[in-house]
C-alpha cells in the first residue's frame, strides 16, 4: 500500500530512547523472565525450543553488545508492539540497544529517499512496503537477503528462520528471484459490511422489494452502488447510518488509496496474477525485459484510460454521496476505526489492519455483548472493466530491509532484530496484537482456531488459497518514492472537484511518464530502467487486445450479490 506507514498523522510520531536505563547484564534472565510474562503458549515453538532460539540470537549478539542501533517503520499496532515490548525484550537478551522509531508514511518515505540519494546511513534498518521492490530491483540500493544470507551476513542469520515459512515472499522477491525484504507484517484489503443489518429479515425485504434482488455481498460494482444508495440516510438503532465509508484529504495517504489495486479492482489492468502483464494497477507498460515504456494510452499505458476514468469518478462519487460528510476531510488513519463507530453499513476498500480497532472495547458498537462481531469481511466487489484471472486486490506486505549504505557491522545488528521480531518465538503473539499475519505456522495455530469467530472471517482469509490473488504492486513501478508523490496530488484534484477525472489523470499519466524519461536518461538503473515507446495515438492502443481498454458502452451492469455463507464457504 505505501512505504511502510500506514498513519499520516504527526500526533502518532514516536521517537523512543537508545534503551539506555536497560539492564543487559542477564541475558539468561532476561529471555526466560520474558517467555514467562509475555510468551507463555502463544508461540509455534514449544518451551524448549523458544529457549534454544533465544540463547542462539544471544551468542550471536555477543559481537555487537553496547552497540545503539536505530530502524523505522510505520505506526500500526504491530510496529507499536514492537517498539515498545519487542525492542525492549531484544535489548536485554542481546546487549543491542535498538530504537524503534514509529513515523508517518511521508516521513518514512522522505528518509528512505533521502538515505538512497545521499548514500549516507539515515536508519540501521526500515520497514517499508514490498511495493517498492522493483525500486529496489533496479537500483541495486539495497542488500539482497538471498547472498546477504550465505555470504556476509551468514553468522547472523538465524538457523530456525525458515524462509518457507512466510507467507509473502513471492513479494519481496525479484525477478532475479533474489529476496530483497523480509515480511514483517502482511494485511489485505477487503470488504467490510454490517453482517447484522445484512441479514435481518426486514432490511432484507425491503433491499429486495426496491432493486430486485436479495442483498448480500456486492460481487459487482453495480451491487455496491445500490446496496450504498439503500442505506444512506436511514435510521438504524437510532442512529442515522451511510452506505459507504472512504477518505479524500489531499495528503500521501490518497495516493496508495488507488496505487492499492484501485484501479485493478475496477478492471484497468492487464490480466494476470500477481499483477498484470503487460499493464499494471498503477497504469504503466512494460515490455518482455520489464522495462516501463509509458504511462499514458498514447504509449499502450492505461493511467488515464476510460476503466481509470471510470475507477476515479466513481470513488469520487461514493465518497460525496454515500459517505459522511467528514470523509473527504480525512486521512487513511483517520478514516480506518470510522466503521468501529456503528454507523457504516459497508466500505469496499477496508484495510485488515483496522481489524484491531474492531475489536476492542472501543468497538462496542459493532460487537455483541459476547464480544463476537456484528460485521464480516468478504472480497471486495470488482468493476465494470474487471475480467476473470485479473488481480482482485491488494495486500500490504512491510517487510525488513537493509540498504548497502549502511555499514555492515550496524547492519547486522539490525538484521538480528529484524529477525528477533519475526521468529517463530514472538510471531504468534505479536499477531495477536496487530492481526497482521506473516507466518503460515501462526495462521495455523490452535490460538488462532480459537479466536477466530471474534474476527469476522480475517482468519479464514488467511487459511484459504484466495490469499494469494491478492498482492502488493509489482516489479512495473520502477521508482516508487518519486511517482507515489504524483498520485496523491492529481487525484485530490480529481476528488476536490478542482479537475474532472480525466484531466486529473491525464496530467498524472504525462507526469509519470516524465519520471521515467528521466530515469532514462539518467542510466542510472541500466538495462533495468525505463525505455519510453512511441505515441501510437488512443485510437490504436484502444483497439489492441488487453489493456488498456476502449469505454464500456454500459458501465453500470446488472448487479450481482452472493450470501455471505455461502460465500466463505469457497475460502474453507
Amino acid at each position: 500500500m505505501s512505504l511502510a506507514a500506514l498513519s499520516c498523522s504527526d500526533s502518532s510520531d514516536t521517537k523512543n530512547d537508545a534503551r539506555n536505563d536497560i539492564d543487559i547484564s542477564d541475558p539468561a534472565g532476561a529471555a526466560s523472565k520474558f517467555l514467562d510474562e509475555e510468551i507463555g503458549e502463544l508461540s509455534s515453538l514449544s518451551r524448549e525450543e523458544q529457549e534454544a532460539e533465544l540463547a542462539w540470537f544471544t551468542d550471536a549478539a555477543k559481537p555487537f553488545r553496547g552497540m545503539e542501533i536505530s530502524v523505522v517503520s510505520e505506526t500500526i499496532a504491530t510496529h507499536e508492539y514492537e517498539s515498545k515490548v519487542l525492542a525492549p525484550a531484544f535489548t536485554a537478551i542481546t546487549g543491542i540497544r535498538v530504537t524503534h522509531d514509529l513515523i508517518g508514511e511521508g516521513d518514512v518515505v522522505e528518509k528512505l529517499q533521502t538515505q538512497m540519494q545521499s548514500n549516507e546511513n539515515i536508519y540501521d534498518a526500515y520497514v517499508n512496503d514490498s511495493d517498492l521492490i522493483g525500486t529496489h530491483w533496479r537500483y541495486q540500493q539495497v542488500r539482497n537477503l538471498t547472498d546477504w544470507m550465505a555470504g556476509e551476513g551468514s553468522d547472523v542469520t538465524n538457523p530456525n528462520l525458515d524462509l518457507p515459512d512466510f507467507i509473502g515472499t513471492d513479494f519481496t522477491t525479484g525477478p532475479d528471484k533474489k529476496l530483497y525484504q523480509l515480511p514483517d507484517q502482511q494485511f489485505a484489503n477487503l470488504y467490510w459490511f454490517r453482517y447484522d443489518w445484512f441479514t435481518d429479515p426486514k432490511i432484507k425485504a425491503e433491499f429486495k422489494a426496491q432493486y430486485g434482488y436479495d442483498l448480500g455481498v456486492p460481487v459487482n460494482w453495480s451491487a455496491y452502488e445500490d446496496i450504498a444508495a439503500f442505506f444512506t440516510g436511514r435510521e438504524i438503532d437510532g442512529k442515522k447510518v451511510y452506505g459507504n465509508m472512504d477518505y479524500g484529504k489531499k495528503d500521501p495517504s490518497l495516493g496508495w488509496r488507488f496505487t492499492d489495486a484501485w484501479m485493478s479492482m475496477a478492471g484497468m489492468g492487464s490480466v494476470g496474477e500477481p499483477n498484470g502483464l503487460p499493464v499494471d494497477e498503477w497504469g504503466i507498460r512494460v515490455n518482455d525485459k520489464s522495462q516501463p515504456v509509458g504511462s499514458c494510452v498514447a504509449r499502450g499505458g492505461a493511467t488515464n484510460s476510460p476503466a481509470a476514468v471510470y475507477a476515479v469518478a466513481k470513488y469520487s462519487k461514493w465518497l460525496s454521496d454515500y459517505a459522511p460528510p467528514s470523509a473527504a476531510g480525512m486521512t487513511f488513519s483517520e478514516a480506518g476505526p470510522v466503521p468501529s463507530q456503528g454507523a457504516i453499513a459497508q466500505q469496499m476498500f477496508w484495510y485488515t489492519t483496522f481489524t484491531a480497532n474492531m475489536v476492542g472495547e472501543e468497538a462496542s458498537a459493532v460487537l455483541y455483548d459476547d464480544g463476537t462481531p456484528r460485521w464480516r469481511m468478504a472480497p471486495s466487489p470488482h468493476g465494470a472493466y474487471w475480467e476473470d484471472g485479473m488481480k482482485v486486490g491488494y495486500q500490504d506486505a512491510g517487510a525488513w530491509t537493509l540498504m548497502k549504505s549502511t555499514p555492515t557491522k550496524r547492519a547486522k545488528a539490525a538484521w538480528l532484530y529484524a529477525q528477533f521480531v519475526t521468529s517463530k518465538t514472538v510471531d504468534v503473539k505479536k499477531a495477536h496484537v496487530g492481526l497482521t499475519f506473516i507466518r503460515e505456522s501462526t495462521i495455523q495455530h490452535n490460538s488462532f482456531t480459537e479466536r477466530a469467530p471474534k474476527l469476522g472471517g480475517l482468519v479464514e482469509f488467511y487459511r484459504s488459497p484466495a490469499r494469494t490473488q491478492w498482492s502488493p504492486t509489482g516489479t512495473n513501478v520502477p521508482d516508487y518514492p518519486r511517482l507515489a508523490q504524483l498520485w496523491w496530488q492529481n487525484i485530490g484534484d480529481a476528488s476536490s472537484g478542482t479537475k474532472t477525472p480525466q484531466a486529473a489523470l491525464n496530467a498524472l499519466c504525462e507526469q509519470q511518464e516524465r519520471v521515467l524519461s528521466r530515469l532514462e536518461r539518467s542510466g542510472l538503473q541500466g538495462d533495468l530502467g525505463p525505455k519510453l515507446g512511441e505515441e501510437r495515438g488512443y485510437a490504436y492502443w484502444l483497439n489492441q487486445p488487453g489493456s488498456p481498454k476502449a469505454k464500456l458502452a454500459n458501465e453500470k451492469p446488472k448487479p450481482v450479490t452472493i450470501e455471505y455463507d455461502k460465500l466463505i464457504a469457497t475460502w474453507q
